[in-house]
Protein backbone atom coordinates (compact mmCIF):
# COMPACT_ATOMS: atom_id res chain seq x y z
CA UNK A 1 0.00 0.00 0.00
CA UNK A 2 1.00 3.59 -0.55
CA UNK A 3 0.71 6.38 1.97
CA UNK A 4 -1.49 9.42 1.49
CA UNK A 5 0.22 12.11 -0.55
CA UNK A 6 -2.67 14.54 -1.21
CA UNK A 7 -6.03 15.06 0.55
CA UNK A 8 -8.56 12.57 -0.70
CA UNK A 9 -11.18 15.25 -1.37
CA UNK A 10 -8.71 16.96 -3.71
CA UNK A 11 -7.98 13.57 -5.28
CA UNK A 12 -11.67 13.13 -6.04
CA UNK A 13 -11.87 16.56 -7.66
CA UNK A 14 -8.86 15.75 -9.80
CA UNK A 15 -10.21 12.33 -10.72
CA UNK A 16 -13.51 13.87 -11.79
CA UNK A 17 -11.63 16.30 -14.00
CA UNK A 18 -9.37 13.75 -15.65
CA UNK A 19 -11.61 10.67 -15.69
CA UNK A 20 -14.86 10.35 -17.58
CA UNK A 21 -18.00 9.76 -15.56
CA UNK A 22 -18.22 6.31 -17.15
CA UNK A 23 -17.21 3.21 -15.25
CA UNK A 24 -13.65 2.99 -16.54
CA UNK A 25 -11.66 4.76 -13.84
CA UNK A 26 -7.90 4.40 -13.71
CA UNK A 27 -5.64 4.98 -10.75
CA UNK A 28 -4.65 8.65 -10.74
CA UNK A 29 -2.70 8.99 -7.54
CA UNK A 30 -0.72 7.25 -4.87
CA UNK A 31 -3.37 8.18 -2.31
CA UNK A 32 -4.55 5.30 -0.15
CA UNK A 33 -7.51 3.44 -1.59
CA UNK A 34 -10.58 3.52 0.61
CA UNK A 35 -12.14 0.49 2.24
CA UNK A 36 -15.69 -0.10 1.01
CA UNK A 37 -18.74 -1.47 2.83
CA UNK A 38 -21.90 -1.95 0.78
CA UNK A 39 -25.01 -2.57 2.89
CA UNK A 40 -28.31 -3.76 1.45
CA UNK A 41 -31.57 -4.25 3.37
CA UNK A 42 -34.47 -6.38 2.12
CA UNK A 43 -38.15 -5.56 1.41
CA UNK A 44 -38.14 -2.12 3.03
CA UNK A 45 -39.91 0.98 1.78
CA UNK A 46 -38.75 4.54 1.16
CA UNK A 47 -39.87 5.83 4.57
CA UNK A 48 -38.79 2.90 6.77
CA UNK A 49 -35.66 4.45 8.30
CA UNK A 50 -35.60 7.50 10.52
CA UNK A 51 -33.74 9.86 8.21
CA UNK A 52 -36.38 9.30 5.52
CA UNK A 53 -39.38 9.82 7.80
CA UNK A 54 -39.80 6.73 9.96
CA UNK A 55 -40.62 6.46 13.64
CA UNK A 56 -38.46 3.31 13.76
CA UNK A 57 -35.28 3.88 15.72
CA UNK A 58 -32.35 3.88 13.29
CA UNK A 59 -29.83 6.22 14.95
CA UNK A 60 -26.80 4.72 13.21
CA UNK A 61 -28.18 5.12 9.69
CA UNK A 62 -29.47 8.57 10.64
CA UNK A 63 -25.99 9.62 11.75
CA UNK A 64 -24.39 8.27 8.58
CA UNK A 65 -26.90 10.30 6.57
CA UNK A 66 -26.36 13.43 8.65
CA UNK A 67 -22.62 13.36 7.95
CA UNK A 68 -22.78 11.95 4.42
CA UNK A 69 -25.00 12.21 1.35
CA UNK A 70 -28.68 11.28 1.29
CA UNK A 71 -30.18 10.65 -2.15
CA UNK A 72 -33.92 11.06 -2.57
CA UNK A 73 -34.36 9.57 -6.06
CA UNK A 74 -32.38 6.37 -6.07
CA UNK A 75 -33.83 3.44 -8.00
CA UNK A 76 -33.83 -0.35 -7.70
CA UNK A 77 -35.45 -3.01 -9.92
CA UNK A 78 -38.51 -3.62 -7.64
CA UNK A 79 -37.55 -7.20 -6.69
CA UNK A 80 -34.87 -8.96 -4.68
CA UNK A 81 -32.69 -11.02 -7.04
CA UNK A 82 -32.86 -8.70 -10.09
CA UNK A 83 -31.76 -5.87 -7.80
CA UNK A 84 -28.82 -7.91 -6.54
CA UNK A 85 -27.82 -8.80 -10.07
CA UNK A 86 -27.78 -5.13 -11.10
CA UNK A 87 -26.03 -4.03 -7.91
CA UNK A 88 -23.29 -6.62 -8.20
CA UNK A 89 -22.61 -6.16 -11.92
CA UNK A 90 -23.29 -2.55 -12.91
CA UNK A 91 -25.57 -3.91 -15.65
CA UNK A 92 -29.31 -4.05 -15.93
CA UNK A 93 -30.49 -7.30 -14.40
CA UNK A 94 -31.59 -8.64 -17.81
CA UNK A 95 -28.07 -8.15 -19.17
CA UNK A 96 -26.69 -10.13 -16.21
CA UNK A 97 -29.17 -12.99 -16.85
CA UNK A 98 -31.65 -12.34 -14.01
CA UNK A 99 -34.45 -10.27 -15.51
CA UNK A 100 -37.07 -12.19 -13.53
CA UNK A 101 -36.15 -14.51 -10.67
CA UNK A 102 -33.78 -17.46 -10.25
CA UNK A 103 -35.64 -19.90 -12.49
CA UNK A 104 -34.43 -20.55 -16.03
CA UNK A 105 -37.05 -19.37 -18.54
CA UNK A 106 -34.89 -20.18 -21.58
CA UNK A 107 -34.10 -16.62 -22.69
CA UNK A 108 -30.66 -15.13 -22.11
CA UNK A 109 -32.14 -12.27 -20.08
CA UNK A 110 -34.13 -14.68 -17.89
CA UNK A 111 -31.73 -17.54 -17.11
CA UNK A 112 -31.97 -17.01 -13.35
CA UNK A 113 -28.18 -17.18 -13.01
CA UNK A 114 -25.43 -14.59 -13.31
CA UNK A 115 -23.98 -15.06 -16.78
CA UNK A 116 -20.36 -14.94 -17.91
CA UNK A 117 -20.77 -11.65 -19.74
CA UNK A 118 -20.68 -9.75 -16.46
CA UNK A 119 -18.30 -9.33 -13.55
CA UNK A 120 -19.27 -8.88 -9.93
CA UNK A 121 -18.02 -6.02 -7.78
CA UNK A 122 -15.65 -8.44 -6.07
CA UNK A 123 -14.31 -9.69 -9.40
CA UNK A 124 -13.85 -6.15 -10.70
CA UNK A 125 -12.07 -4.98 -7.54
CA UNK A 126 -9.98 -8.13 -7.87
CA UNK A 127 -6.67 -8.67 -6.15
CA UNK A 128 -6.42 -4.98 -5.29
CA UNK A 129 -8.95 -5.60 -2.51
CA UNK A 130 -9.72 -8.32 -0.02
CA UNK A 131 -13.37 -9.16 -0.71
CA UNK A 132 -15.80 -10.34 1.98
CA UNK A 133 -19.51 -11.07 2.02
CA UNK A 134 -21.95 -11.68 4.86
CA UNK A 135 -25.64 -12.30 4.16
CA UNK A 136 -28.04 -13.05 1.31
CA UNK A 137 -26.71 -13.98 -2.16
CA UNK A 138 -29.79 -14.86 -4.31
CA UNK A 139 -28.33 -14.58 -7.81
CA UNK A 140 -28.17 -18.24 -8.84
CA UNK A 141 -30.58 -21.06 -9.55
CA UNK A 142 -28.11 -23.59 -8.13
CA UNK A 143 -28.95 -23.87 -4.43
CA UNK A 144 -28.48 -27.58 -3.71
CA UNK A 145 -25.84 -28.78 -1.23
CA UNK A 146 -24.66 -31.12 -3.98
CA UNK A 147 -23.94 -28.18 -6.30
CA UNK A 148 -22.97 -26.93 -8.79
CA UNK A 149 -21.65 -23.82 -7.09
CA UNK A 150 -19.92 -21.95 -9.93
CA UNK A 151 -22.11 -18.89 -9.27
CA UNK A 152 -21.66 -18.80 -5.50
CA UNK A 153 -19.78 -15.94 -3.81
CA UNK A 154 -16.37 -17.64 -3.60
CA UNK A 155 -16.58 -18.49 -7.30
CA UNK A 156 -17.56 -14.91 -8.17
CA UNK A 157 -14.68 -13.02 -6.59
CA UNK A 158 -15.23 -13.07 -2.85
CA UNK A 159 -12.47 -14.34 -0.58
CA UNK A 160 -14.76 -15.21 2.35
CA UNK A 161 -18.50 -15.77 2.62
CA UNK A 162 -21.02 -16.41 5.37
CA UNK A 163 -24.71 -16.36 4.54
CA UNK A 164 -27.57 -17.85 2.56
CA UNK A 165 -27.75 -18.72 -1.13
CA UNK A 166 -31.54 -18.33 -1.47
CA UNK A 167 -33.75 -15.31 -0.93
CA UNK A 168 -35.72 -15.76 2.28
CA UNK A 169 -36.59 -18.02 5.19
CA UNK A 170 -36.53 -18.34 8.95
CA UNK A 171 -34.36 -15.90 10.88
CA UNK A 172 -33.81 -18.58 13.53
CA UNK A 173 -32.88 -21.44 11.19
CA UNK A 174 -32.05 -20.12 7.70
CA UNK A 175 -32.21 -22.49 4.75
CA UNK A 176 -29.11 -22.78 2.51
CA UNK A 177 -26.90 -21.33 5.24
CA UNK A 178 -23.27 -21.59 4.17
CA UNK A 179 -19.79 -20.82 5.32
CA UNK A 180 -17.72 -20.56 2.18
CA UNK A 181 -18.93 -23.38 -0.06
CA UNK A 182 -20.08 -25.61 2.80
CA UNK A 183 -23.70 -25.92 3.91
CA UNK A 184 -24.05 -25.58 7.68
CA UNK A 185 -26.73 -25.19 10.33
CA UNK A 186 -26.80 -22.78 13.27
CA UNK A 187 -25.98 -25.75 15.48
CA UNK A 188 -23.05 -27.29 13.62
CA UNK A 189 -21.15 -24.20 12.44
CA UNK A 190 -17.65 -24.71 13.86
CA UNK A 191 -16.82 -20.98 13.76
CA UNK A 192 -19.95 -19.33 15.13
CA UNK A 193 -21.95 -20.50 18.14
CA UNK A 194 -24.26 -18.27 20.16
CA UNK A 195 -26.90 -18.98 22.78
CA UNK A 196 -29.76 -17.41 20.78
CA UNK A 197 -29.20 -17.55 17.03
CA UNK A 198 -30.79 -14.77 14.96
CA UNK A 199 -29.78 -14.38 11.34
CA UNK A 200 -29.47 -10.57 11.35
CA UNK A 201 -27.13 -10.81 14.34
CA UNK A 202 -25.19 -13.60 12.64
CA UNK A 203 -24.70 -11.50 9.51
CA UNK A 204 -23.36 -8.68 11.66
CA UNK A 205 -21.20 -10.88 13.89
CA UNK A 206 -19.56 -12.57 10.92
CA UNK A 207 -19.03 -9.26 9.14
CA UNK A 208 -17.28 -7.95 12.26
CA UNK A 209 -15.17 -11.10 12.45
CA UNK A 210 -14.10 -10.56 8.85
CA UNK A 211 -13.01 -7.03 9.80
CA UNK A 212 -11.06 -8.30 12.80
CA UNK A 213 -9.36 -11.00 10.76
CA UNK A 214 -8.52 -8.50 8.04
CA UNK A 215 -6.92 -6.23 10.60
CA UNK A 216 -4.85 -9.12 11.92
CA UNK A 217 -3.68 -10.52 8.58
CA UNK A 218 -4.10 -7.89 5.84
CA UNK A 219 -4.01 -4.54 7.58
CA UNK A 220 -2.12 -2.80 4.78
CA UNK A 221 -4.60 -3.85 2.10
CA UNK A 222 -8.01 -2.28 1.48
CA UNK A 223 -11.15 -4.38 1.82
CA UNK A 224 -14.54 -4.52 0.16
CA UNK A 225 -17.34 -6.01 2.24
CA UNK A 226 -20.88 -6.68 1.02
CA UNK A 227 -23.36 -6.93 3.92
CA UNK A 228 -26.68 -8.20 2.58
CA UNK A 229 -29.50 -8.53 5.11
CA UNK A 230 -32.75 -10.46 4.86
CA UNK A 231 -34.29 -7.93 7.25
CA UNK A 232 -37.07 -6.92 6.97
CA UNK A 233 -38.29 -9.57 4.50
CA UNK A 234 -41.05 -11.87 5.69
CA UNK A 235 -41.41 -13.84 7.93
CA UNK A 236 -41.78 -11.29 10.72
CA UNK A 237 -39.19 -12.61 13.17
CA UNK A 238 -37.48 -10.57 15.88
CA UNK A 239 -36.19 -10.87 19.45
CA UNK A 240 -38.86 -10.03 22.00
CA UNK A 241 -36.76 -7.33 23.70
CA UNK A 242 -36.73 -5.33 20.48
CA UNK A 243 -40.43 -5.90 19.79
CA UNK A 244 -41.31 -4.46 23.22
CA UNK A 245 -39.68 -1.14 22.28
CA UNK A 246 -42.57 -0.52 19.88
CA UNK A 247 -45.43 -1.34 22.21
CA UNK A 248 -48.17 1.19 21.46
CA UNK A 249 -46.44 2.77 18.46
CA UNK A 250 -48.88 1.40 15.90
CA UNK A 251 -52.17 1.30 17.78
CA UNK A 252 -53.61 4.11 15.65
CA UNK A 253 -53.25 2.11 12.44
CA UNK A 254 -52.19 2.70 8.87
CA UNK A 255 -53.51 6.20 8.16
CA UNK A 256 -52.05 7.86 11.24
CA UNK A 257 -48.57 6.45 10.76
CA UNK A 258 -48.53 7.36 7.07
CA UNK A 259 -49.44 10.95 7.90
CA UNK A 260 -46.74 11.23 10.57
CA UNK A 261 -44.11 9.82 8.21
CA UNK A 262 -45.23 12.14 5.41
CA UNK A 263 -44.95 15.21 7.62
CA UNK A 264 -41.58 14.16 9.03
CA UNK A 265 -40.15 13.40 5.57
CA UNK A 266 -41.14 16.90 4.41
CA UNK A 267 -39.50 18.42 7.49
CA UNK A 268 -36.33 16.41 6.82
CA UNK A 269 -36.23 17.59 3.22
CA UNK A 270 -36.49 14.16 1.56
CA UNK A 271 -39.98 14.92 0.17
CA UNK A 272 -41.35 17.98 -1.57
CA UNK A 273 -44.36 19.40 0.27
CA UNK A 274 -46.07 19.99 -3.09
CA UNK A 275 -46.40 16.24 -3.63
CA UNK A 276 -49.61 14.94 -2.01
CA UNK A 277 -49.73 11.46 -0.54
CA UNK A 278 -51.12 8.64 -2.63
CA UNK A 279 -54.41 7.16 -1.35
CA UNK A 280 -54.35 4.84 1.64
CA UNK A 281 -54.53 1.19 0.61
CA UNK A 282 -56.52 -0.28 3.49
CA UNK A 283 -59.16 1.22 5.82
CA UNK A 284 -57.95 0.66 9.40
CA UNK A 285 -61.44 1.14 10.82
CA UNK A 286 -62.65 -1.87 8.83
CA UNK A 287 -59.74 -4.08 9.87
CA UNK A 288 -61.08 -7.08 11.80
CA UNK A 289 -57.60 -8.10 12.96
CA UNK A 290 -56.24 -4.88 14.39
CA UNK A 291 -54.39 -6.46 17.30
CA UNK A 292 -52.68 -8.91 14.95
CA UNK A 293 -51.70 -6.21 12.47
CA UNK A 294 -50.37 -4.00 15.27
CA UNK A 295 -48.15 -6.87 16.35
CA UNK A 296 -47.02 -7.43 12.73
CA UNK A 297 -45.75 -3.87 12.49
CA UNK A 298 -44.16 -3.98 15.95
CA UNK A 299 -42.14 -7.00 14.83
CA UNK A 300 -41.28 -5.37 11.51
CA UNK A 301 -40.00 -2.29 13.33
CA UNK A 302 -37.97 -4.49 15.65
CA UNK A 303 -36.36 -6.21 12.65
CA UNK A 304 -35.24 -2.85 11.24
CA UNK A 305 -34.13 -1.65 14.68
CA UNK A 306 -32.02 -4.78 15.20
CA UNK A 307 -30.40 -4.33 11.80
CA UNK A 308 -29.46 -0.75 12.65
CA UNK A 309 -27.97 -1.89 15.94
CA UNK A 310 -25.77 -4.32 14.02
CA UNK A 311 -24.69 -1.67 11.54
CA UNK A 312 -23.67 0.34 14.58
CA UNK A 313 -21.46 -2.49 15.78
CA UNK A 314 -19.83 -2.70 12.35
CA UNK A 315 -19.20 1.05 12.41
CA UNK A 316 -17.77 0.79 15.90
CA UNK A 317 -15.37 -1.93 14.75
CA UNK A 318 -14.18 0.36 11.96
CA UNK A 319 -13.46 3.02 14.57
CA UNK A 320 -11.60 0.55 16.78
CA UNK A 321 -9.43 -0.40 13.82
CA UNK A 322 -9.01 3.28 12.84
CA UNK A 323 -10.58 2.54 9.45
CA UNK A 324 -13.71 4.65 9.85
CA UNK A 325 -12.53 7.84 8.17
CA UNK A 326 -11.28 6.10 5.07
CA UNK A 327 -14.14 3.65 4.63
CA UNK A 328 -16.81 4.39 2.04
CA UNK A 329 -20.13 3.10 3.43
CA UNK A 330 -23.15 2.84 1.14
CA UNK A 331 -26.62 1.83 2.39
CA UNK A 332 -29.61 0.97 0.17
CA UNK A 333 -32.65 -1.36 -0.10
CA UNK A 334 -33.59 -3.89 -2.76
CA UNK A 335 -37.21 -2.91 -3.44
CA UNK A 336 -40.19 -1.22 -1.88
CA UNK A 337 -42.41 -2.49 0.89
CA UNK A 338 -43.87 -5.94 0.22
CA UNK A 339 -47.64 -6.37 -0.10
CA UNK A 340 -47.37 -10.12 -0.72
CA UNK A 341 -49.72 -12.31 1.30
CA UNK A 342 -47.23 -14.91 2.56
CA UNK A 343 -48.29 -16.15 5.99
CA UNK A 344 -51.47 -14.06 6.07
CA UNK A 345 -53.83 -17.03 5.73
CA UNK A 346 -54.34 -19.51 8.55
CA UNK A 347 -52.84 -22.98 8.34
CA UNK A 348 -54.40 -24.13 11.63
CA UNK A 349 -56.38 -26.98 10.08
CA UNK A 350 -53.39 -28.26 8.10
CA UNK A 351 -51.09 -28.49 11.11
CA UNK A 352 -53.62 -29.59 13.74
CA UNK A 353 -52.12 -32.48 15.71
CA UNK A 354 -48.97 -32.59 13.62
CA UNK A 355 -45.39 -32.80 14.71
CA UNK A 356 -42.18 -33.57 12.85
CA UNK A 357 -38.98 -35.42 13.63
CA UNK A 358 -36.41 -32.95 14.97
CA UNK A 359 -33.82 -31.95 12.40
CA UNK A 360 -30.97 -32.52 14.81
CA UNK A 361 -27.65 -30.76 14.73
CA UNK A 362 -26.92 -31.45 11.06
CA UNK A 363 -30.34 -31.61 9.38
CA UNK A 364 -30.94 -28.92 6.75
CA UNK A 365 -34.17 -27.01 6.31
CA UNK A 366 -35.69 -28.07 2.98
CA UNK A 367 -39.06 -26.30 2.83
CA UNK A 368 -38.76 -22.54 2.87
CA UNK A 369 -42.07 -21.08 1.62
CA UNK A 370 -42.74 -21.30 4.54
CA UNK A 371 -40.54 -23.74 6.48
CA UNK A 372 -42.95 -26.33 7.80
CA UNK A 373 -41.18 -27.00 11.08
CA UNK A 374 -38.76 -25.63 13.60
CA UNK A 375 -35.48 -27.39 14.21
CA UNK A 376 -36.94 -29.13 17.26
CA UNK A 377 -39.96 -30.45 15.31
CA UNK A 378 -42.79 -27.98 15.97
CA UNK A 379 -45.05 -27.05 13.03
CA UNK A 380 -44.82 -23.46 11.83
CA UNK A 381 -48.00 -21.41 12.35
CA UNK A 382 -49.52 -18.77 10.04
CA UNK A 383 -52.60 -16.55 9.90
CA UNK A 384 -54.40 -13.95 12.07
CA UNK A 385 -54.45 -16.18 15.14
CA UNK A 386 -50.64 -16.26 15.05
CA UNK A 387 -48.87 -13.38 16.76
CA UNK A 388 -45.59 -13.13 14.81
CA UNK A 389 -42.07 -12.92 16.14
CA UNK A 390 -41.18 -16.39 17.41
CA UNK A 391 -39.44 -19.15 15.47
CA UNK A 392 -42.62 -21.24 15.06
CA UNK A 393 -44.45 -18.39 13.26
CA UNK A 394 -44.39 -17.35 9.61
CA UNK A 395 -46.32 -14.15 8.88
CA UNK A 396 -45.95 -11.24 6.44
CA UNK A 397 -47.03 -7.74 7.46
CA UNK A 398 -49.42 -7.26 4.53
CA UNK A 399 -50.54 -4.56 2.13
CA UNK A 400 -51.66 -2.01 4.73
CA UNK A 401 -48.26 -1.73 6.36
CA UNK A 402 -46.44 -2.02 3.02
CA UNK A 403 -48.39 1.07 1.99
CA UNK A 404 -47.06 2.76 5.13
CA UNK A 405 -43.49 1.65 4.35
CA UNK A 406 -43.75 3.24 0.91
CA UNK A 407 -45.10 6.58 2.17
CA UNK A 408 -46.00 8.74 0.27
CA UNK A 409 -45.81 6.69 -2.94
CA UNK A 410 -48.21 4.34 -4.67
CA UNK A 411 -47.20 0.80 -5.60
CA UNK A 412 -45.20 -1.97 -3.91
CA UNK A 413 -42.48 -4.51 -4.48
CA UNK A 414 -42.88 -5.87 -8.08
CA UNK A 415 -44.19 -2.52 -9.41
CA UNK A 416 -42.73 0.20 -11.61
CA UNK A 417 -44.43 2.92 -9.57
CA UNK A 418 -42.23 4.80 -7.10
CA UNK A 419 -43.39 2.63 -4.20
CA UNK A 420 -41.81 -0.36 -5.91
CA UNK A 421 -38.55 1.08 -7.23
CA UNK A 422 -37.56 3.92 -4.86
CA UNK A 423 -34.92 3.29 -2.20
CA UNK A 424 -33.02 5.40 0.28
CA UNK A 425 -29.35 5.74 -0.59
CA UNK A 426 -26.88 6.89 2.05
CA UNK A 427 -23.25 7.49 1.12
CA UNK A 428 -20.76 8.13 3.94
CA UNK A 429 -17.01 8.67 3.64
CA UNK A 430 -15.35 11.25 5.93
CA UNK A 431 -12.10 11.34 3.94
CA UNK A 432 -13.76 11.38 0.54
CA UNK A 433 -16.87 13.55 0.72
CA UNK A 434 -16.04 17.26 0.80
CA UNK A 435 -16.85 18.82 4.17
CA UNK A 436 -19.15 21.30 2.44
CA UNK A 437 -21.24 18.38 1.13
CA UNK A 438 -21.46 16.29 4.30
CA UNK A 439 -25.08 16.21 5.40
CA UNK A 440 -26.35 17.19 1.95
CA UNK A 441 -29.62 15.93 0.49
CA UNK A 442 -29.19 15.11 -3.22
CA UNK A 443 -32.23 15.08 -5.51
CA UNK A 444 -30.41 13.77 -8.60
CA UNK A 445 -31.87 10.48 -9.93
CA UNK A 446 -29.49 7.52 -9.68
CA UNK A 447 -29.71 3.73 -10.02
CA UNK A 448 -28.16 0.47 -8.89
CA UNK A 449 -26.14 0.36 -12.10
CA UNK A 450 -24.22 3.40 -10.81
CA UNK A 451 -22.71 1.58 -7.82
CA UNK A 452 -20.13 -0.40 -9.84
CA UNK A 453 -18.64 2.67 -11.61
CA UNK A 454 -18.68 4.61 -8.36
CA UNK A 455 -16.74 1.98 -6.44
CA UNK A 456 -14.24 1.44 -9.23
CA UNK A 457 -13.79 5.21 -9.51
CA UNK A 458 -12.86 5.61 -5.84
CA UNK A 459 -10.68 2.50 -5.98
CA UNK A 460 -8.84 3.69 -9.09
CA UNK A 461 -9.50 0.40 -10.88
CA UNK A 462 -10.50 -0.01 -14.52
CA UNK A 463 -13.65 -1.90 -15.47
CA UNK A 464 -12.54 -4.97 -17.45
CA UNK A 465 -13.33 -5.69 -21.07
CA UNK A 466 -12.61 -9.40 -20.54
CA UNK A 467 -12.44 -11.69 -17.53
CA UNK A 468 -11.08 -15.13 -16.64
CA UNK A 469 -13.27 -16.78 -14.00
CA UNK A 470 -11.89 -19.04 -11.28
CA UNK A 471 -13.89 -21.99 -12.58
CA UNK A 472 -12.78 -21.42 -16.21
CA UNK A 473 -9.29 -19.92 -15.90
CA UNK A 474 -8.37 -20.68 -19.52
CA UNK A 475 -11.48 -19.05 -21.01
CA UNK A 476 -11.49 -15.33 -21.73
CA UNK A 477 -15.04 -13.99 -21.42
CA UNK A 478 -16.04 -10.77 -23.15
CA UNK A 479 -17.70 -8.51 -20.58
CA UNK A 480 -20.62 -6.23 -21.43
CA UNK A 481 -19.84 -2.52 -20.98
CA UNK A 482 -21.04 -1.17 -17.67
CA UNK A 483 -24.35 0.71 -17.89
CA UNK A 484 -24.14 3.17 -15.03
CA UNK A 485 -22.18 6.32 -14.30
CA UNK A 486 -19.98 7.26 -11.36
CA UNK A 487 -21.65 9.17 -8.52
CA UNK A 488 -18.27 10.49 -7.35
CA UNK A 489 -18.91 14.03 -8.70
CA UNK A 490 -21.67 14.33 -6.08
CA UNK A 491 -19.01 13.98 -3.38
CA UNK A 492 -17.76 17.47 -4.24
CA UNK A 493 -21.10 19.03 -5.17
CA UNK A 494 -20.73 18.58 -8.93
CA UNK A 495 -23.52 17.28 -11.17
CA UNK A 496 -23.47 13.85 -12.73
CA UNK A 497 -24.03 13.58 -16.46
CA UNK A 498 -26.33 10.78 -17.56
CA UNK A 499 -26.86 10.48 -21.29
CA UNK A 500 -29.40 7.64 -21.41
CA UNK A 501 -32.74 7.06 -19.63
CA UNK A 502 -33.18 4.54 -16.81
CA UNK A 503 -35.25 1.51 -17.83
CA UNK A 504 -37.35 -0.94 -15.80
CA UNK A 505 -39.16 -4.22 -16.42
CA UNK A 506 -40.25 -6.92 -14.01
CA UNK A 507 -43.17 -9.34 -14.40
CA UNK A 508 -44.52 -7.11 -17.15
CA UNK A 509 -44.40 -4.01 -14.94
CA UNK A 510 -42.67 -1.39 -17.08
CA UNK A 511 -41.16 2.06 -16.52
CA UNK A 512 -38.69 4.57 -17.92
CA UNK A 513 -37.21 7.60 -16.17
CA UNK A 514 -35.70 10.30 -18.38
CA UNK A 515 -34.91 13.55 -16.60
CA UNK A 516 -38.09 14.98 -15.14
CA UNK A 517 -40.31 12.58 -17.10
CA UNK A 518 -41.41 9.06 -16.27
CA UNK A 519 -43.66 6.55 -17.95
CA UNK A 520 -45.00 3.52 -16.12
CA UNK A 521 -47.27 0.60 -16.93
CA UNK A 522 -48.69 -1.93 -14.48
CA UNK A 523 -49.27 -5.42 -15.84
CA UNK A 524 -52.89 -6.51 -15.88
CA UNK A 525 -53.76 -10.00 -17.07
CA UNK A 526 -55.50 -10.14 -20.45
CA UNK A 527 -55.34 -6.34 -20.83
CA UNK A 528 -53.23 -4.36 -23.30
CA UNK A 529 -50.29 -2.35 -22.02
CA UNK A 530 -51.46 1.03 -20.76
CA UNK A 531 -48.79 3.67 -20.31
CA UNK A 532 -49.04 6.54 -17.84
CA UNK A 533 -46.95 9.71 -18.10
CA UNK A 534 -45.83 11.71 -15.08
CA UNK A 535 -43.87 14.89 -14.48
CA UNK A 536 -41.65 13.80 -11.59
CA UNK A 537 -40.72 17.34 -10.57
CA UNK A 538 -44.35 18.35 -10.08
CA UNK A 539 -45.87 14.96 -9.25
CA UNK A 540 -43.52 12.33 -7.92
CA UNK A 541 -46.38 10.54 -6.16
CA UNK A 542 -47.76 9.79 -9.64
CA UNK A 543 -51.30 11.03 -9.16
CA UNK A 544 -51.67 13.24 -12.26
CA UNK A 545 -51.43 11.19 -15.46
CA UNK A 546 -50.44 13.43 -18.37
CA UNK A 547 -50.64 10.75 -21.07
CA UNK A 548 -53.78 12.07 -22.76
CA UNK A 549 -52.84 15.74 -22.69
CA UNK A 550 -49.24 15.19 -23.81
CA UNK A 551 -49.36 12.34 -26.35
CA UNK A 552 -46.19 13.46 -28.15
CA UNK A 553 -44.08 13.21 -25.00
CA UNK A 554 -45.71 9.87 -24.19
CA UNK A 555 -44.88 8.48 -27.64
CA UNK A 556 -41.30 9.74 -27.36
CA UNK A 557 -40.85 8.06 -23.97
CA UNK A 558 -42.45 4.79 -25.07
CA UNK A 559 -40.12 4.66 -28.06
CA UNK A 560 -37.14 5.19 -25.76
CA UNK A 561 -38.36 2.40 -23.48
CA UNK A 562 -38.64 0.03 -26.44
CA UNK A 563 -35.09 0.81 -27.55
CA UNK A 564 -33.89 0.05 -24.02
CA UNK A 565 -36.00 -3.12 -23.75
CA UNK A 566 -34.75 -4.49 -27.07
CA UNK A 567 -31.16 -3.75 -26.13
CA UNK A 568 -31.24 -5.52 -22.75
CA UNK A 569 -33.35 -8.49 -23.87
CA UNK A 570 -36.79 -7.82 -22.36
CA UNK A 571 -39.51 -10.29 -23.40
CA UNK A 572 -43.18 -9.35 -23.42
CA UNK A 573 -44.88 -10.71 -20.32
CA UNK A 574 -46.30 -13.27 -19.88
CA UNK A 575 -44.09 -15.44 -22.02
CA UNK A 576 -43.76 -19.19 -22.28
CA UNK A 577 -40.50 -20.78 -21.29
CA UNK A 578 -38.19 -21.14 -24.25
CA UNK A 579 -36.93 -24.67 -24.71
Amino acid sequence: MHSNTIPLTLLIILSCLFLSDSATAKQVSTAKRPNIILIMADDMGYSDIGCYGSEIKTPVLDQLADSGLRLTQFYNTSRCCPTRAALLTGLYSHQAGIGLMTGDRGYDAYRGDLNRECVTLAEALGSGYQNYMSGKWHVTKHVSPEGPNFNWPLQRGFDRFYGTIIGAGSFYDPATLCRGNQFITPENDPEYQVENYYYTDAINDNAIQFLKDHEASSKDEPFFMYVSYTSAHWPMHAPEEDIKKYDGFYDQGFDAIRLKRYQKAIELGVLDSSWPMSPVARDWSKNKNQEWDIRCMEVYAAMVDRMDQGIGRIVNQLKIQQDYDNTLIIYLQDNGGCAEGFGRASNAEKIAGKSFPPLGKNGLQTKIWPPMQTRDGRPVRTGPETMPGAEDTFVGYGQGWANVSNTPFRGYKHDGFEGGISSPLIIHWPNGIASSQQGTIVNTPAHLIDIMPTLLNVAGIAYPATYHTEVEPQTEHQIKPVEGISLVPLFTGRPIKRTTPLGFEHHGNLALRDGRWKIVSAYRKDQPTRWHLYDMQADRTELNDLAEENPEKLAEMVAKWQVWADRVGVQKWPFKNKK
